[in-house]
């Protein structure tokens, strides 16, 4: 099934939760948040939260400075 991570096509297993294809994917489990199709997951969620066919996730980065 195709998803679409921060606006590129990926295709992931059917069934995918959001903690496996961000796994496979290499997103650090650290200083990040994820938005599916608009709405921010908790972490706690990722590992229960199953994908859809054409899913938009965006992972955006923590990053520090000023």
């Amino acid at each position: 099934m195709n998803v679409v991570i921060n606006g590129e096509a990926r295709e992931v297993a059917a069934g995918a939760t959001l903690a496996s294809v961000l796994d496979d994917f290499g997103v650090p489990e650290r200083g990040v948040a994820v938005a599916l199709d608009g709405a921010v997951v908790p972490r706690a969620s990722w590992p229960t939260t199953e994908l859809h066919a054409d899913a938009g996730i965006e992972v955006l980065t923590a990053v520090q400075g000023g």
